[in-house]
């Protein structure tokens, strides 16, 4: 895609190159039009004295340049005498008129046009200077070319065109520049008001009343786009948390079931699948309000939270064999601003997923700092570059595949409505850390 500013100043200087173009034939071709044998006189003098050569032994000559054949060969009438005091030069001899006066000439620089002696016809009189004297023509039958026209003119007034060009190109340089940086500073004013819109507030959109009238449809299409945009997702939200609600009760039947499983072994296996899909059910249930703004943000202190989680976890830690432990960075209380429930089910799908897929792992730790809580295990860590697939949805680190990997992206989901991110750092054969930093907003809650 091309830029606009310099499509913009590449149309303008095409635009006044063809106008000053334009301009540059009226100029040219107007006076043949009003003094078209005054304009054909002075052409014709133009060539003749171009190829005329005065030598010191003062003789004159005209030399057959291609000026001169092609004047000749439109103009099969075409007479002349070139004087330079007492020495001349004479072509078409047999077509000349009688002529007023005869050479040398004593009048005026300059050119005219007057009458032949018959007064049948004109003819073209041109003193021009030459040197310490002057060269005097008189031209009759003259049919220049157009092209020879404008050359002509264009070389005799070379300076006042060059200056002319000059003045008009800066002109449109001048132009083009602020036309363009109007363009860039309304670009640039429409983004500021695109990148101000919030995007946790609904309806949001770029007001039309600081926008120029171009970019307004622009600007209207996008607003557009952008209530699309918000009822989509809106619509998604509610389906997530109509979701969730509804399969609370299934699942809570569903436990109450379990409990009258007579097999030891399969009623452990069940109790544990039931409490994880209720983790992520929960989890779904806790993001839709959080994205909805239906729950307030409080105080929640990330270490009485941990501790709970790790508590719950203590049995399936102690059947697998691992040690859960809790480590504090700084002594004062770690406490963040947002939704408990949420972080709840964040904390407990990341020691959740330690515990079933840290492969090797003897110890979870969980380590708490200003903001964040991380949750490392001595496992045998992830392959390289693996770990930003994990937050995609049904992504897993199990070798088996056992898993739907939904979790992790809804922790990220609602490390993103508390505005902050989950980050997961591993390394091969040293185990993986997850971590839940939150936003400087929502670490402030503690000062």
């Amino acid at each position: 895609m091309k830029s606009i500013t310099r499509t913009l100043a590449l149309s303008l200087g095409m635009a006044a190159a063809a106008i000053f173009a334009v301009m540059l034939g009226i100029v040219i071709w107007a006076p043949l039009i009003g003094e078209g044998d005054l304009t054909r006189c002075q052409v014709a003098a133009t060539i003749l004295d171009r190829a005329t050569v005065v030598d010191p032994g003062r003789t004159l000559s005209v030399r057959s340049t291609s000026s001169i054949e092609e004047l000749k060969s439109n103009s099969p009438n075409l007479w002349y005498v070139v004087s330079s005091g007492n020495v001349f030069n004479e072509f078409g001899g047999d077509r000349r008129p009688p002529l007023p006066f005869s050479l040398p000439y004593p009048g005026l620089i300059g050119f005219s046009i007057l009458k032949t002696l018959d007064q049948t016809s004109t003819f073209c009189l041109a003193a021009i200077p030459r040197g310490p004297s002057r060269l005097v023509m008189m031209i009759g039958g003259a049919q220049p070319e157009l092209g020879q026209v404008g050359t002509t003119f264009v070389v005799r007034n070379s300076f006042p065109i060059a200056i002319a060009a000059l003045a008009f190109a800066s002109t449109v340089a001048i132009g083009a520049f602020l036309s363009a940086r109007f363009v860039s500073r309304s670009i640039g004013r429409v983004t500021k008001l695109a990148v101000a819109i919030n995007p946790a507030a609904p309806h949001g959109s770029i007001s039309l009343n600081d926008v120029p009238v171009e970019l307004k449809p622009l600007v209207q299409a996008l607003n557009r786009a952008f209530d699309e945009i918000d009822a989509y997702i809106q619509m998604q939200r509610r389906f997530l948390g109509n979701a969730a609600h509804q399969l609370r009760t299934p699942l809570t039947l569903l436990r109450a079931k379990i409990e009258d499983v007579t097999e030891p072994a399969l009623k452990v296996e069940l109790i544990g699948d039931v409490r994880r899909l209720t983790s992520l059910v929960s989890a779904m249930l806790d993001l839709a309000r959080l994205q909805n703004h239906t729950i307030e943000k409080r105080p929640i202190d990330l270490a009485a939270v941990t501790l709970d989680v790790l508590a719950d976890f203590s049995p399936s830690a102690l059947d697998a064999g691992i040690e859960l432990s809790l480590e504090q960075v700084e002594e004062r209380p770690t406490v963040v601003r947002g939704v408990e429930a949420a972080v709840r089910s964040a904390l407990a799908n990341l020691v959740g997923n330690a515990l079933m897929h840290a492969r090797g792992a003897r110890r979870i730790t969980a380590v708490l700092g200003r903001g964040s809580v991380s949750i490392r295990d001595d496992g045998a860590g992830l392959s390289f570059g693996s770990e930003g697939k994990l937050i995609e949805p049904f992504q897993t680190s199990s070798p088996a595949g056992d898993s739907a990997g939904l979790g992790l992206s809804i922790v990220q989901e609602i490390m993103a409505a508390h505005g902050g991110k989950l980050i997961i750092a591993s390394i091969p054969g040293h185990g993986t850390t997850a971590s839940l930093c939150f936003s400087e907003e929502a670490a402030s809650a503690q000062n």
